[in-house]
């Protein structure tokens, strides 16, 4: 009920939504899941589900990654994973590593009831760039009429790959927690972390996506399907890709991923996709969307922003996030810009550092984390207890203020311009009525009325004169 009443509202209210304030349903999503969750209304409570409501959470947001980042795979162009190795590389792989010890620096000076190597955790969880947000900011009308095609398409190629790449970050800080000696943690983090889980899980997507490619041009020939068949795959085949890699063990995000950029490599998958129409890929993306937001805002626990045996409390949590969203990509993007060609200036790098958001990506590894740390035993009795009671609030605030900074940035910097267009008229028509152009007659509205008339007759006149009189001929273009 919930679901579906905030679908029907959010697509009766979709265009002047996204095309008049450009804001989109990651907001109103989440807005709507903190509204109807346990701290408002009361309606919707996932943590009233049991003691399997974190492997629920884990898996909604596990399926609604792997569907975005299998779709950011399709959508780029054609072999772009070849074509822009170099900057993807210098984009994705410093940026983490700089900013996951930034961020793990601030949690260990704001909480200092955590260790580094717990710091080093969390600040996991928050060093990737949520594709979900990414996705639905660079697709908007905002971003296709003022970012380069090619900064939209590095901006959506990095935040899925350091999407899947968290899983290293992570295991590393798991393992230096878990195991007594760093040694043999290091080994199990080097063998299990990257060769098992990031190289393997790479080569079975790209097969995959490679595979099912040919199988269905074959098939495309031969008339065994059709152009939907190719649309349907967008849900279907990510489901499979992420399902065998998750059973193997290895980082299904990351070949979901693969597997997008394998089968449309050539981008026949691309052009039958929008031959037999976007609209089934966008309404999947939509409600998956809804779904999992809705499922956040509920998630958020509120109550835990306040943890006196942790040193957590919110102005500390409102320090961290205005440090995160500063120092996280920001510094490194506008070191390393130079070395990125699809960045051209250091404007296009703040930009980039800016719209760096938080969100599905960072409660899918911090739940993944829980699952791997013990029960927090209370009252806490080590370094795990303190890790696994901090994991859950500090990422569920981060993510809240990144879906407020991130989501409502755009919005209220096309409310800035709309609202300094407006004054700029007024103060134009101002200075005409104080030198006579406009007759001043009794009464403030008689003087407004003349200021909107005469704004109304500029513009009407500029349309005359761009238009030649129905009588007289166009003359024609020189040769």
């Amino acid at each position: 009920m919930t679901l579906g009443g905030f679908v029907v509202a959010f697509s009766l209210w979709l265009r002047p939504a996204r095309e008049k304030i450009c804001i989109n349903e990651v907001v109103l999503g989440t807005a709507f899941g903190v509204f109807m969750g346990p701290y408002f209304a009361g309606i919707f409570d996932p943590g009233n589900w049991g003691p399997h409501y974190k492997t629920i959470t884990l898996e909604v947001t596990r399926i609604v990654l792997a569907t975005g980042l299998f779709a950011i795979g399709v959508n780029l162009p054609k072999a772009y994973m070849a074509r822009h190795a170099k900057g993807l590389v210098a984009m994705v792989v410093p940026t983490m590593a700089i900013g996951w010890v930034i961020v793990a620096g601030l949690l260990r000076v704001l909480f200092p009831a955590l260790s580094f190597i717990s710091c080093l955790a969390i600040s996991a969880c928050l060093t990737p760039t949520d594709p979900i947000i990414c996705a639905a900011i660079v697709g908007g009308r905002f971003a296709e009429e003022h970012v380069p095609a090619s900064l939209r398409d590095i901006l959506s190629a990095e935040s899925a790959a350091n999407d899947g790449l968290a899983y290293p970050f992570l295991t590393l800080a798991i393992y230096l927690t878990l195991d007594d000696a760093q040694g043999e943690a290091v080994a199990r983090w080097v063998v299990i972390g990257w060769l098992y889980q990031v190289i393997l899980g790479v080569v079975i997507g790209a097969v995959a996506g490679l595979a099912l490619s040919r199988i269905m041009k074959h098939a495309f020939k031969r008339g065994f399907i059709d152009n939907y068949s190719y649309v349907v795959q967008y849900l279907a085949f990510a489901v499979f890709v992420t399902g065998l890699v998750n059973f193997l063990g290895s980082d299904d995000l990351l070949a979901a991923f693969a597997a997008g950029c394998a089968i449309s490599w050539d981008g026949e998958f691309k052009a039958k996709g929008k031959k037999s129409g976007k609209v089934f890929s966008d309404v999947i993306d939509l409600v998956l969307n809804c779904v999992c937001f809705i499922y956040i805002g509920a998630w958020i626990p509120f109550s835990k922003f306040t943890l006196p045996e942790l040193g957590i409390t919110p102005e500390r949590l409102v320090a961290l996030a205005i440090g995160i969203m500063i120092l996280r990509r920001i510094p490194a993007l506008l070191l390393l810009y130079k070395f990125i060609p699809e960045i051209a200036s250091w404007k296009q790098a703040l930009f980039c550092g800016h719209f760096g958001p938080m969100g599905v990506g960072a409660v899918f590894i911090s739940t993944l984390a829980l699952h791997k740390l013990p029960e927090t035993r209370v009252p806490f009795q080590s370094q795990q207890d303190h890790l696994a009671a901090a994991l859950e609030p500090v990422v569920a605030f981060i993510v809240l203020s990144s879906v407020m900074v991130h989501g409502l940035s755009i919005p209220l910097f096309t409310l800035f311009q709309a609202t300094l267009r407006h004054g700029t008229s007024m103060s134009s028509a101002t200075v005409e009525m104080e030198k006579g152009d406009i007759p001043l007659e009794e009464g403030p509205g008689s003087v407004a009325m003349s200021i909107t008339s005469t704004i109304h007759d500029r513009r009407q006149s500029v349309r005359e004169d761009s238009v030649p009189p129905r009588n007289e001929a166009i003359p024609a273009p020189r040769e």
